[in-house]
């Protein structure tokens, strides 16, 4: 399997925001691009903790984020794989590209409430 920012399918695209993805088996693998400045905790809001509680795989291919947990802060930059647990909302500190793995079935839970919470607080 393989993917491009040319060719793989938009899920997400409003105000900066750009997130490409596929289902493979058991994983959905995304492009993304995110605006500097984006906060998502408001998108997160009513999910436990009001947090993302989806893992998530990747490579920061350029930009910069804060990885924001309950108890601490990590900051993830261009040229950085990362892990983030279950629990974290981001930061966008720069125009960030990324790519990333989640397990399917808690992306997709997370998402639907993430979707919703997003077309209210982008307008899209």
């Amino acid at each position: 399997m393989r993917g491009s920012m040319q060719d793989m399918p938009v899920a997400v695209e409003m105000q900066g925001v750009r997130i490409q993805q596929a289902d493979w088996s058991d994983m959905t693998v995304s492009l993304e691009r995110f605006p500097a400045g984006l906060d998502t905790a408001p998108i997160f809001r009513g999910l436990p903790d009001d947090r993302c509680q989806c893992p998530h795989w990747g490579y920061i291919v350029s930009g910069r984020v804060r990885l924001v947990y309950a108890d601490h802060e990590e900051v993830v930059a261009a040229g950085d794989a990362y892990y983030l647990a279950p629990g974290h909302t981001t930061v966008f500190e720069e125009d960030t590209v990324v790519v990333e793995f989640s397990p399917r079935g808690e992306y997709a839970a997370t998402m639907e409430v993430a979707g919703r919470n997003a077309a209210q607080v982008m307008g899209a």
